[in-house]
Formats: structure tokens, sequence, C-alpha cells
């Protein structure tokens, strides 16, 4: 009880006016065992995102197809795919992950941790091992600069998604290792894994395959209040992160391929926006995007928007070109 009323008076001070005193209780009550002793982040940058601890269910050890067997998906539907050494791909579509946002799964016995935020179109992979401890993850229904606050069922520590990193609880300031993954379309995948393996649709009551941010990414960031990206770049463009850089996904699709920094970046046609049209599978063209090194090894990255990336990464360089 004592880390609780902790809790209760700190939270009051720091946390946004905004927040009703029945909601602050709440969330206290939320999270028992969350050590709030330990914060690594200024928690009056922390909101409701409007459903609560679990509202958003997460997967664990979901089903899967082999991609031949698939009928569901639309060729430009985007997916997240996972190619670890020696083992079939696997793909995780976003008509899914739209809806549950975290997969919590095992490949060929390693551990991974597929994450979606729709907020901030962060499709990342995680290896879950922390301190050789293998964390199971949920949506804690938080949200800190737009970005989904996950959380781990051991400790009930607060993980940013944006970063893999710890923020409140026992493991912060702890960081989860990013894997090598990507986002492309459901025809790209099948093209290079002609013996993948899809996950299979969840038994829940979800409409999978529609979007429930129809416009998103063509209007302004929801729930954000924080600076704008630098350099004219418009908030909800897509860019390519990489450490701490970000090459605008405009730049990309123009040229088709960028070789700098020691990277080889490629964009070609094919994969559609999960934010702008009523069916995923029927958005914008964003393309698919590819990111190696020179000797064509896989790199890792993923594809914020503009907004997100200056979000945690305020002093960020901006791959211009220029």
């Amino acid at each position: 009880m004592m880390r609780r009323r902790v809790f209760l008076t700190s939270v009051a001070l720091l946390w946004p006016l905004s927040l009703a005193a029945q909601e602050l209780n709440h969330v206290a009550a939320a999270w028992p065992y969350t050590d709030f002793e330990k914060v690594g982040i200024d928690l009056a940058e922390v909101i409701s995102g409007g459903p609560p601890k679990d509202g958003i269910p997460a997967l664990s050890d979901p089903s899967f197809i082999a991609a031949a067997d698939e009928r569901r998906l639309a060729d430009r539907e985007p997916v997240m795919s996972v190619a670890l050494p020696g083992q079939a791909g696997r793909a995780y579509p976003i008509r899914y992950l739209m809806w549950h946002e975290i997969v919590n799964d095992s490949i060929g016995g390693v551990p991974v941790l597929v994450t979606f935020c729709p907020l901030f179109n962060t499709g990342m992979v995680f290896d879950p091992r922390v301190q050789g401890r293998r964390l199971s993850f949920g949506v804690s229904g938080l949200l800190r600069h737009s970005d989904m606050i996950m959380y781990d069922q051991e400790t009930e520590s607060w993980w940013q998604q944006a970063l893999g990193q710890g923020i409140v609880g026992t493991h912060t300031g702890r960081e989860l290792t990013q894997l090598p993954a990507l986002m492309e379309s459901w025809d790209a995948f099948r093209a290079a894994h002609p013996d993948g393996l899809v996950m299979d649709e969840p038994d829940w009551s979800r409409a999978y395959g529609s979007n429930p941010y129809v416009g998103y990414d063509t209007s302004r960031p929801f729930l954000y209040d924080g600076e704008n990206p630098p350099h004219g770049i418009d908030p909800l463009e897509r860019v390519v992160r990489i450490g701490n850089r970000a090459w605008p996904l405009t730049r990309l699709a123009k040229a088709g391929e960028i070789r700098e920094a020691g990277l080889v970046l490629t964009w070609t046609e094919g994969q559609a926006s999960a934010l702008d049209s009523q069916s995923i599978g029927r958005g914008r063209e964003v393309g698919n995007i590819r990111v190696t090194d020179t000797a064509g090894r896989d790199v890792v990255h993923d594809i914020p928007f503009a907004f997100a990336f200056h979000a945690f990464h305020p002093d960020g360089t901006w791959m211009l070109g220029n």
C-alpha cells in the first residue's frame, strides 16, 4: 500500500490537469505491481489513449497457415515480416496488428515480440528477453507523445514502443534489442517466401481488414502536442529511421535507391497505406522499402511518421540529401 500512496501523490503533481481525479485513481488501481519509485520520464507526458489496460488485447502464440493457403489478404496489403536464419519467413498482417498491436511469439524456439502502433506507424520487432528472462507484453492503454506504452506482465514495467526502452518500473532504462523486420506488401512477402507462413485470423470479434483510422496519415497527429519536425517536413510524412537518422520517404520514393552512410535504401511500388482508406488493402501507394548494408545484409530500421521520429529523436539527423 505504501508504494501505491507514493504513486498517487507523485502522479497527482505530474499528471496532466486534463486527467480527472477519478481517472487518476483508476490508473493507479490498474498498476498495483508497478514500481513507481523507478521513473525515467516526466509522467506529465503520459496520457490515456482511451482503452484501459488490456482493452486492446495483445496476442500470444498465434496460429499460422501456409502462405500459399491464405486467401483473405489483398496483394498490396501490408504485413510485418520476420525471417530468422534457418526458419521459414513469417508474416504478421497489419489487418490484425491494427486491432491487437502486440504479438508475443516464438520462431524456431527464439522469442520474438511483434509490435505496431497505428498512431506512429511504427512496426517494430524485438527480442523480448531481458537479462536472460523472457518477458510477455501487453498494451497499457497509455500513450506518450502519441506512441503506445507497452508493459511486461512479469513486473508491470512500462516500455516505450518506439524506443524499445523501459520508462517506468523495475526495468526502467533497459532496452530491448530490435530485430531486422520488414513492413512490406503481402505480394512482396509471398514472392520472397513462397514456403513462408502467415499468422491466421485471431479468434476475436474485430473488423479485420478495415482501418479504424480512416484518412489518418493525411490529416494530423492524434493526441500529440509536441513540436512539428524541422525543415518544413509534414508531420505525417513517413521516414525511414535507422538509429538516430531519418530519410524522408518522399526523397527515397523519388530516387528509387539511395546509397549513403554505408547503407543502401530502396523503394519499389506495391504497398498500400494501412492508415488511409477504410479497406486496408485499398490504401494509397506508399511502396515497399528495404535497407541493407553494402554487403546486402538486412539493417534494422522502421518507418515512423516524421513527427514520431522528432518526438523521440529531437537531436536526430535528417538525411535530406542536400
